[in-house]
């Protein structure tokens, strides 16, 4: 398997901050004489009668930053405002760049990019990669293989790389001597520990001409890139870090303890939301006191999944001829535990007299209450680590089944806290089972007859019986070089590799085959004080073994599986995939050692440490000098008068309370999109709504969720589903189309020319003069509070002959990135607009590059549209869509028991789809309707599209009239994104397509706007 990568726009936009921070550099090398060395030289004047210039070695720098200190601060200030960061008074820690971007989004790809990219603009082509630890460095390198084609592909070149090894000096050379971009890889003990091989680096050696290796890397003026700077700088390092010489520094990480000039930020929230990680799913597990009771239960899980009443799966004691033994069944209203454990007398009064499929909790006879994942009773911790392993292979198959038909291969992690839990060695160095080795083997063989029982004839099944036991699980440790056995790293002194041999080949340099289904290893187990470095995209369950403590943070524990999954063609599986919930298939399931509230709890807590930069309070501060944007492309910039009115409107709407933070009435209104607004600000709703986002609100922002909530699952298809109206209708709309543009490109510049001299507005930039006073002091705290100081007046200016007259823009470069248009269709445009339109680029650059670009792109997706033909193929969607699709849902909340739908539940993803199920299921007009699945979609050239709804009307007029619907908030045109109308209109041009008189799509907002729409 290959792994594929695609150009993400959140990495693109951290690659082009970068880049604009140095925006007016001129694109040029530097040369400088390389140092042979003194044998070296004195060989060449002994034997060599050229001339001294012939003789001169020439090596490749980076050319010197020949922008002023405020040129860059202002190009800095500039990139901070465009992405809602606080901006800079001075260069802090001078050309130092931060960068924040959440575990598993990519920082590695991303600084690789950005390398090519300020090679690509700016000619600077040396570069210095400072790592942590072996296990970044060896993934950095790997990271670098995988990428050398697509990165070939984007840029026309390739980089030469290499890890430094103070025994393999000659590398140093080639990275001086080489024009072309040229990367050292190095971790940071390597130059700023004791040892002497780190000593090596400042030494004169003999076997490298008696120089410093220190000295040539220096000559070069490398760019250093810090990977995790948190684990890298310490006091030494820091120092040993400027002998470098750095031109800059560019520092990237999920948690900054420092930061200096932050220019990017892309925190946990921002991936969560934009589906850029897994959804985190935890499974607590949590022991619950009885009183002094011996009677043992577990309760796993309540199942919700036909008309049948829900079912409980519990784990109890039974009499065997052995002795006791714990069992697991699934249970229903009125079984009794005593006659079921074969009479045994501490199940005496354990009925089951309620299963409630809402709160996930079962009740017996005897007032006992148990939630699912709570045990109660007698239960050691080999037991309670047992049923955490259980659960794990629980959740591995499950998630197996589901992916298997994908060619998504499924991997399980174990943190451990001793090796010799996993494996152990006897007298004579022979390997043994460790006890959870056992344990896994005994309940992966119990749960793998289980699913050989219920699912035959798949084959899925045969996968499962090619694969055995011992083969399917392996572990990472550290290994003794003497002995050659696994050992704890915290308890040996003596020289360790960095992990297993094969397992480190198997999970570090060989991903690819780690990732692929012929490969037998699906369970990994691992010490616990597993870093970052490790992380494999198709991680989907993390077990932890271990007593909970506060050296491990949950973060770094999660951070190992977040990555988006990798299917066996090496596509990533994200929002560019058709016919997908992206967390529906990127979960990851933790299967903790504590109960779902206590783990969520500080999860939470550390996310929202890493989070003091967003904003709490949506006071006047807040909104002021913020600068909106309306669906036309047009700024609105929020004045002290506007940032007044509208904290007053939301003071009067209920939206905030005395301390300035959102409220209930808030959310619940922006779910629904109908927050009031002050009637200038309509138009830039959608730009409000998205700045107020950026308000952390504690307790809203929770990115896990409880495991054993969504117990309604496994649907099948009801009898409304075979009913011959919903299958007509299937008939009629599972047919497959292909689309076809052909559009004159001479027609789309002339719009673009229209729509720009019409349409385009740039603001000119301006600044703020404000003068104020110092005011009577009253107390120290004033002081601390910087309240001394009172403003009196202020004063906007419009800036003439700003720095933008001394940077040099590729205007049309630019406007091709944003808009994927030709050169010569850019060109067409740009030279065709009017003088007066083209001079307001000179008022304002940034903002008429981008102002241009939103306007060309909704000009070309509009004329996309008009030039668009459907044309129905000989394939299509066939019926296993409505069982592979099926959303998971949690009864009494996003899922409740429908009639008239072809499940006997429905699942919705919003309040405004469930009222409209709702409506619908009660309507005397509707016989049969379904919530379309995500694996039917309509391709456009704007990405693929799913309709909500397919319906069949019965009553009078409405009788056999067959409607596809999409639900959507708000029916204001200027309200929907320009890419979302374009395609919504080319889904009505697939429908006219294969329609047959009876067959309508419309968008609609509620039920009753659909019947307004239908009659």
């Amino acid at each position: 398997m290959k792994i594929k990568f695609k150009q993400q726009p959140f990495q693109q936009n951290a690659v082009k901050s970068i880049a604009a921070c140095f925006e007016g550099q001129p694109n040029e090398q530097s040369r400088f004489t390389l140092d042979k060395g003194k044998r070296q030289k004195h060989e060449q004047f002994k034997f060599d009668f050229r001339s001294i210039k012939e003789i001169e070695n020439i090596g490749f720098k980076n050319n010197k930053i020949q922008l002023h200190d405020y040129e860059i601060l202002e190009n800095i200030k500039l990139v901070q405002r465009k992405n809602g960061l606080k901006q800079s008074e001075e260069l802090e820690g001078k050309f130092n760049l931060t960068i924040e971007m959440e575990t598993g989004t990519g920082k590695t790809y991303t600084y690789i990019r950005t390398m090519y990219e300020l090679y690509k603009k700016y000619g600077w082509s040396k570069f210095i990669i400072v790592v942590p630890s072996i296990a970044i460095r060896e993934g950095v390198l790997k990271s670098f293989q995988i990428t050398e084609d697509h990165f070939m592909d984007e840029y026309g070149t390739k980089a030469r790389y290499f890890v430094y090894n103070s025994k393999q000096l000659h590398h140093i050379d080639k990275f001086a001597s080489d024009a072309g971009i040229n990367v050292m890889i190095i971790n940071s003990q390597a130059f700023a520990a004791r040892g002497k091989d780190a000593r090596r680096i400042y030494y004169e050696l003999d076997e490298f001409q008696s120089r410093k290796p220190i000295d040539v890397i220096a000559d070069t003026n490398p760019i250093l890139i810090i990977d995790e700077p948190q684990s890298v700088e310490g006091p030494k390092t820091k120092e040993s870090l400027k002998v470098f010489n750095p031109l800059f520094t560019l520092r990237y990480s999920a948690t900054h303890r420092e930061e200096y000039n932050k220019v990017y930020r892309l925190d946990a929230l921002d991936a969560y939301n934009m589906k850029l990680v897994k959804k985190i799913s935890v499974k607590g597990i949590s022991i619950k006191g009885t009183g002094g009771t011996e009677s043992y239960l577990y309760l796993e899980g309540i199942d919700v999944s036909d008309k049948h009443a829900p079912v409980a799966r519990l784990e109890y004691e039974i009499r065997a001829k052995s002795g006791l033994r714990k069992k697991s069944k699934k249970v229903r209203v009125n079984d009794d535990l005593y006659q079921l454990s074969g009479q045994l007398e501490q199940y005496k009064g354990y009925r089951v007299s309620e299963i409630n499929g809402q709160r996930n909790v079962i009740h017996f006879s005897n007032g006992i209450t148990l939630k699912a994942g709570e045990v109660q009773g007698d239960v050691n911790e080999l037991h309670f680590r047992r049923i955490q392993i259980r659960e794990a292979i629980k959740s591995h198959l499950e998630k197996e089944r589901e992916l298997y038909h994908r060619g998504i291969k499924v991997l399980t992690l174990f943190f451990i806290d001793e090796v010799a839990k996993y494996r152990k060695y006897d007298k004579a160095g022979d390997e043994q089972n460790g006890i959870y080795m056992d344990i896994f083997e005994d309940e992966y063989m119990a749960l793998l007859n289980e699913e050989l029982s219920l699912f035959t004839g798949d084959p899925y099944i045969e996968y499962l019986n090619n694969i055995r036991v011992e083969a399917t699980h392996k572990g990472y440790f550290s290994i003794d070089k003497k002995s050659r056995r696994m050992v704890d790293p915290k308890l040996t002194r003596r020289q360790t590799d960095s992990d297993d041999v094969d397992a480190y080949d198997l999970i570090m340099k060989d991903k690819e085959r780690l990732l692929s289904l012929e490969e037998p290893t699906r369970f990994i187990f691992s010490h616990s004080a597993l870093k970052e470095g490790w992380d494999n995209p198709n991680v989907f369950q993390i077990c932890t073994l271990k007593h909970s403590d506060s050296t491990i943070k949950k973060r770094q524990e999660v951070g190992r599986g977040l990555r988006l999954c990798i299917d066996k063609n090496g596509d990533r599986i994200d929002s560019s995939v058709p016919g997908i919930d992206v967390h529906e298939i990127n979960a990851l399931t933790v299967i903790a050692s504590e109960s779902y509230e206590q783990f969520a709890k500080q999860l939470q807590g550390e996310i929202a440490e890493t989070l003091s930069e967003r904003p709490r309070k949506a006071d006047v501060n807040f909104f002021l000098d913020r600068v909106l944007t309306n669906g036309r492309g047009e700024n609105l910039h929020i004045d002290e008068l506007m940032a007044n009115k509208l904290h007053r409107t939301l003071i009067r709407q209920g939206y905030i309370d005395d301390n300035d933070q959102l409220t209930v009435n808030y959310i619940e209104s922006a779910d629904k999109e109908e927050v009031i607004l002050p009637a200038e600000l309509k138009s830039y709703q959608k730009s409000l709504i998205e700045l107020i986002k950026t308000i952390y609100v504690a307790g809203k922002e929770d990115i896990t969720e409880d495991g054993r909530s969504k117990n309604v699952e496994k649907l099948k298809p009801n009898d409304n589903f075979h009913k011959k109206e919903f299958q007509k209708l299937w008939n009629q709309i599972n047919k497959k189309t292909v689309y076809t543009v052909q559009f004159n490109s001479e027609e789309l510049v002339g719009k673009c020319i229209w729509a720009l001299d019409s349409e385009l507005r740039v603001p000119e930039v301006r600044y703020s003069i404000i003068q104020g006073e110092m005011k009577k002091i009253d107390s120290k705290d004033q002081l601390k509070k910087g309240e001394a100081f009172v403003q009196r007046e202020s004063q906007t200016e419009y800036m003439k002959g700003t720095i933008y007259s001394r940077i040099k823009y590729d205007l049309i470069g630019k406007i091709m990135d944003e808009t994927r248009l030709t050169r010569k269709t850019v060109v067409g445009i740009l030279t065709g607009i009017k003088p007066n339109t083209f001079a307001l680029f000179r008022k304002n650059p940034e903002e008429f590059i981008i102002r241009s670009a939103r306007l060309i792109n909704e000009q070309k997706a509009t004329t996309i549209v008009e030039s668009l033909t459907y044309d129905v193929v000989n394939e299509t969607f066939e019926e296993k869509i409505f069982t592979h699709n099926t959303l998971k849902g949690q009864l009494g909340q996003n899922a409740f028991p429908v009639e008239k739908h072809i499940f006997d539940y429905v699942v919705t993803d919003s309040k405004i789809e469930h009222s409209f199920a709702e409506e619908m299921d009660v309507s005397k007009e509707v016989q049969v309707y379904a919530k379309l699945p995500r694996g039917f979609f309509i391709p456009t050239p704007l990405g693929n599209y799913s309709p909500d709804w397919a319906i069949v009307f019965n009553e009078g007029n409405l009788k056999h009239i067959y409607f596809i619907a999409e639900t959507k908030g708000s029916m204001e045109s200027l309200e929907l994104r320009e890419v979302e109308k374009a395609k919504i209109e080319c889904a009505r041009k697939h429908f006219e397509k294969l329609n047959t008189g009876q067959l309508r799509y419309d968008v609609v907002n509620s039920y009753e706007k659909l019947l307004e729409v239908v009659r």
